[in-house]
């Protein structure tokens, strides 16, 4: 027994083990594996996406990084605007927010959310609510892993 269960009257107790009862059990393992197989897929198709810039459009697989990252986000800006990411996002839960993907969904969302405000103030000063702080450290961690490869570099490291 806890400290806190001690500490409990009976009727708490007796509620606390109606809670329990009534409790919805979360198929956690269930989630897990399809948060999986779907972010694996996601995964595919951005493999599938960088292997077209590869092959037609003769990138380099240095070079198709960053073509493939943006027409991922554009995919999923799209299907959030006809709110299909939305229902894969309720099926496959953090295996459709985890990639780059879900970026794309949370800028466009808050732009949906708040279109009726006008453009300005509306979508434009909104769109980043959510993602801003991504691109904040994504930005500042960047810099930082430059700055100490700088410095390691110019003193006869690596």
């Amino acid at each position: 027994m806890s400290n806190n269960d001690k500490q409990l009257t009976p009727q708490q107790k007796t509620y606390q083990k109606l809670e329990q009862t009534l409790e919805t059990k979360r198929p956690v393992w269930k989630n897990c594996i399809i948060a999986f197989l779907v972010g694996g897929l996601f995964c595919i198709v951005g493999q599938a996406i960088q292997l077209m810039y590869i092959y037609f459009f003769n990138f380099t697989e240095v070079t198709a990084g960053n073509p493939t990252v943006a027409t991922m986000i554009f995919i999923s800006m799209l299907l959030t605007g006809f709110g299909v990411y939305d229902r894969i996002a309720q099926f496959a839960g953090a295996g459709s927010a985890v990639p780059v993907t879900g970026f794309g969904n949370a800028v466009i969302s808050a732009c949906i959310e708040h279109k009726t405000e006008g453009y300005v103030l509306g979508v434009g000063s909104n769109m980043f609510k959510l993602a801003g702080s991504v691109i904040l450290f994504g930005v500042f961690s960047a810099f930082v892993v430059a700055l100490v490869k700088t410095i390691v570099v110019s003193i006869g490291g690596f």
